[in-house]
């Protein structure tokens, strides 16, 4: 089990480590060494407990604020990917709906609605011509 030496607040520490973790014991050291470098200038002189236990409070709270962040984060990615679905679920419909008018070809019969709105315009068109005519006879005789 290798030994690593680190500093934290200007006092040097040995702490054992498993294989390979060496490199994320003195990244964890650097992150403490500098919350006790805040603590020790804004407090001043104070024992190496009172000074990690500062630090390490200091760290904590930052990883709790971060915590709350990613928390923020990724419920709003599972929102938009909710939308993102919903939208893709729309699309995909509205592709089905065009293919099925596509396989269907173009229409080639009116609704009802519209021909019989036809059909009553025909008959008032007739019933005015019929009215002319009858109306051009009689001028005529």
């Amino acid at each position: 089990m290798p030994e690593v030496q680190i500093e934290i607040g200007g006092r040097s520490y040995t702490v054992a480590c498993q294989d390979g973790e060496e490199p994320f014991l003195r990244a964890a050291a650097r992150m403490l060494d500098t919350e006790a470098t805040v603590v020790l200038g804004q407090i001043g002189r104070m024992p190496s407990d009172r000074m990690l236990l500062m630090a390490g409070l200091m760290l904590a709270d930052k990883t709790a604020a971060q915590e709350d962040e990613l928390k923020s984060l990724q419920a709003r990615i599972a929102a938009q990917d909710k939308a993102l679905r919903s939208a893709e679920e729309r699309l995909a419909d509205r592709a089905r709906r065009i293919a099925e008018l596509q396989e269907a070809g173009p229409r080639t019969e009116l609704p009802d609605r519209v021909t019989d709105g036809l059909a009553e315009l025909a008959a008032r068109a007739e019933a005015l011509a019929d009215a002319l005519e009858d109306g051009a006879e009689a001028e005529t005789t």
